[in-house]
């Protein structure tokens, strides 16, 4: 069995849907082996971004968890097993992640919200060494679920891994609204990580004028 997941696990890491489907059909059983991490191979899939695996994995029918469900936004899933068991939006995986942080980091915008009526803590720091919330997670690249993120009531100066806020990311990553949204909300336009710079400086290194010129203002003029 051993060599079989291995094979199994391998050909999801490399996303070769074709040779996943083969492999289920001839084990049907191989869809519920873990990594050496205690990964699923749907979370392994998920992480690498192969979608044509995910789906092959699914179609194999192995019900998702809450935090397969949160990652691949199953709002019907994860709706089941959050009205079957509330403490799974506290839970953590075995990577050191709640499932809101999947949410936030996939940009599942419909699971955060079940998560969060169910009571997931919306400022859980992981439990590894990134040190992210749910916020610098989706503050990444996913503005939608940072700004609802926000709007239940997100820390907004909270550092993870080499001291970055989520304004660091939004103004990095050019997102008007969000960096609009965390200023409002009291984040430290001036704030600096680790290495001394500030969310404007990455602004402007990533050509985002108007978002520069926002942050130097806010800094020029404290509320």
């Amino acid at each position: 069995m051993t060599d079989a997941r291995d094979t199994f696990l391998d050909a999801v890491r490399a996303g070769d849907a074709d040779h996943i489907r083969a492999l289920l059909a001839a084990d049907p059983g191989l869809a519920s082996v873990r990594d050496q991490a205690g990964l699923s191979p749907i979370m392994l899939a998920t992480y690498r971004g192969h979608g044509a695996v995910v789906e092959a994995l699914r179609t194999a029918g192995t019900p998702l968890d809450v935090f397969e469900a949160a990652a691949v936004d199953d709002a019907d899933r994860l709706r089941e097993l959050l009205d079957a068991d509330p403490a799974l939006a506290r839970a953590w995986s075995p990577d050191g992640f709640t499932a809101l942080h999947y949410s936030a980091f996939f940009g599942g915008l419909d699971g955060a919200e079940l998560l969060l009526d169910a009571g997931a803590d919306v400022d859980a720091v992981a439990r590894n060494d990134f040190k992210v919330a749910p916020l610098h997670s989706a503050a990444a690249g996913r503005a939608k679920v940072a700004l609802l993120l926000v709007r239940r009531g997100a820390i907004v100066t909270t550092r993870q891994q080499a001291g970055f806020t989520a304004l660091h990311s939004a103004a990095q990553n050019g997102h008007v609204e969000l960096v609009d949204a965390l200023l409002a909300a009291g984040a430290d336009p001036d704030g600096r990580n680790d290495e001394g710079v500030s969310a404007a400086d990455l602004a402007a290194n990533a050509g985002h004028a108007a978002i520069e010129r926002t942050l130097r203002r806010a800094v020029a003029q404290p509320q």
